[in-house]
C-alpha cells in the first residue's frame, strides 16, 4: 500500500463514516429507498480522500462523506433533485442528480 493510499485509508477511517466502496448491505431494499452513488475524478482517475457533500434542491448542506481509495462514495437520500460538490486537493466539482427511488449511479469530475 502506498504513503498516499494509507493516509487516505486513515482519513477515511478518522471521519467516522462507513466504507463508501462497501457492497450496499442485504437489508437496503432499492425498491423503496433511494442511493445516490458514484466517483469522484479527475482527468479519468479516480480521487481518493475527496470530500463530497450533497445539497438539496435549494442548496442547503445535508451530508458529507470521504470518497474511498477507489474514489467511491454513497449517500442515502429521498428522492428529488440534488447537488453533488466534491473537493480534494485535485480541485473541485459540482453535479445535479435527479434521484429515484434506487441506484442512481453519477460522476463527479474535479477542475483546478
Amino acid at each position: 500500500m502506498s504513503a498516499l493510499t494509507q493516509q487516505s485509508a486513515q482519513n477515511i477511517a478518522g471521519c467516522a463514516a462507513p466504507d463508501q466502496s462497501a457492497p450496499l448491505p442485504a437489508s437496503v431494499d432499492l425498491n423503496k429507498e433511494t442511493v445516490i452513488s458514484g466517483v469522484v475524478d479527475v482527468d479519468g482517475q479516480p480521487v481518493s480522500g475527496a470530500y463530497v457533500r450533497l445539497l438539496d434542491a435549494s442548496g442547503e448542506f445535508t451530508a458529507e462523506v470521504v470518497t474511498s481509495p477507489e474514489g467511491v462514495f454513497r449517500f442515502f437520500a429521498a428522492p428529488g433533485t440534488w447537488t453533488l460538490r466534491a473537493l480534494a486537493r485535485a480541485g473541485e466539482g459540482s453535479t445535479e442528480v435527479t434521484a429515484a427511488v434506487g441506484q442512481n449511479t453519477v460522476s463527479v469530475t474535479l477542475s483546478d
